[in-house]
């Protein structure tokens, strides 16, 4: 694999103070995604703060930085002390709390330095009731019967419905994006309910957003939601929601091992080889209202954090995940992120190494392949992933009891996470949540 520096080209552009950083299918083969909760992430939690931290992330062996919204929050309807992120009083502006533009260009430039993709999160669906918008167009608006706003969900109190029929909106929401790619510089966006908006207005706002410069698109939707897969498909990676509850419920004993790999066959049928679902066990919505990692998953935790990168996609990384993070943020309160040491912290440099290392567990235009190996215990998950240049194995116990099973191979393995060479029988007992992802020496 191509160390992710070589990935990278800058150039000083006419008008322009920031530096071009150009995105490239390349980089996404082996890419890491890394979500970033500013308010969270630090005691000021302000971009500066956040920007000490960034040799730490690199180390970590991230490539993407997808900030949740940076925006101005609405002051009117706002929920809890210091409002949602997702509640947009100006799409051109920055949240005080954070720091100022100059701050966030300073922010931009050196995640580029350390060699990082900066994303933003982009929320196409409905402002804060102060948003301009509200009073200068209020035709902008989905509205009742007797012609009031309404919010796009009941219990989104804080915030205004976008009527996605109107030429004018779509077009003002596209200049707004194009502001970001094109001004400042940031390297593609994280479209939230990205389902909520046409399929017309995605093709047409990321081709306009590639004209400036190859840009790296995140669509918050999978194939079950509106649009499907033509939806999906205008995207480099979207949410693996129905992998994600699967995991859940395979660590809670609701599926099992076997439900799993079908799946994941499952999804090579239909999906395009080209397009990488994302990877995670968590995120700021997971976390807040679903409950931690821990509080899920419990002991799987770890078995299941390991196939988000060894199945097909692109992992993510939620912010304090490497640090063990145990509590659920409060998502309209400052509530600090603890950054301990934790066994996580190795876990995910190691995955990360392993990511960068293995073409196996490339994505994009030259995926590694997905073979689901069947065997008779259905709490037993065996696969592999290969490319022309190396094959990796994957077997693990996806139950809380210790469980026999018959594997399709033996012999002796190396593995991948510890570098330690492991003696694999034909029949093999595995202790509760027990894994090894390997390959031959």
């Amino acid at each position: 694999m191509i160390a992710i520096c070589t990935l990278f080209t800058s150039c000083q552009t006419e008008n322009k103070s920031h530096q071009v950083v150009e995105f490239s299918n390349e980089a996404l083969s082996d890419a890491i995604i890394y979500e970033v909760n500013i308010r969270q992430f630090s005691e000021e939690g302000t971009f500066g703060a956040f920007e000490k931290h960034l040799p730490e992330l690199k180390t970590l062996g991230v490539d993407i930085v997808w900030l949740m919204p940076i925006h101005p929050i609405g002051a009117l309807n706002r929920k809890g002390g210091l409002g949602s992120y997702y509640s947009i009083s100006d799409y051109r502006g920055i949240n005080p709390e954070f720091g100022d533009l100059e701050d966030f260009k300073s922010l931009v430039q050196s995640i580029h330095k350390e060699g990082m993709f900066v994303v933003l999160d982009w929320v196409a669906g409905h402002t804060a009731w102060d948003h301009p918008w509200v009073t200068q167009h209020p035709d902008w608006y989905i509205k009742n019967e007797s012609g009031d706003i309404i919010p796009p969900n009941p219990d989104w109190t804080d915030v205004a419905g976008l009527d996605f029929t109107n030429p004018d909106m779509l077009q003002a929401l596209e200049d707004d994006m194009a502001y970001w790619v094109e001004e400042i510089g940031i390297d593609g966006f994280r479209c939230d309910a990205a389902y909520n908006i046409s399929i017309a207005f995605w093709d047409k706002a990321i081709k306009r957003l590639n004209e400036s410069k190859k840009v790296f698109m995140l669509a918050e939707s999978d194939a079950n939601h509106k649009g499907g897969h033509e939806l999906i498909n205008l995207f480099h990676t979207s949410y693996g929601w129905h992998t994600h509850h699967l995991l859940n419920q395979v660590a809670q004993g609701k599926q099992t091992a076997q439900v799993l790999g079908q799946h994941l066959v499952e999804i090579q049928k239909t999906h395009s080889p080209q397009h990488a679902q994302m990877n995670f066990t968590s995120n700021h919505d997971e976390n807040s209202w679903n409950g931690t990692v821990f509080e899920r998953m419990g002991s799987a935790a770890e078995v299941m954090a390991v196939l988000s990168y060894a199945m097909p996609g692109m992992p993510l990384i939620y912010g304090g995940q490497e640090f063990g993070l145990d509590k659920r943020l409060a998502f309209f309160e400052k509530d600090l992120i603890e950054k301990k040491n934790h066994a996580f912290l190795e876990l995910y440099t190691q995955l990360n190494k392993v990511k960068k290392e293995s073409s196996a567990l490339d994505v994009g235009e030259k995926p590694g392949a997905f073979t689901w190996l069947e065997n008779r215990n259905e709490n037993i998950l065996t696969f592999q992933r290969s490319s022309d240049s190396e094959s990796l194995l994957f077997v693990g116990n996806l139950s809380n009891t210790t469980q026999t099973s018959e594997l399709p191979f033996s012999g002796t393995f190396v593995d991948v996470l510890s570098g330690n060479e492991i003696r694999i029988n034909q029949t093999m007992q595995l202790n509760a949540w027990q894994y090894f992802l390997i390959k031959k020496p």
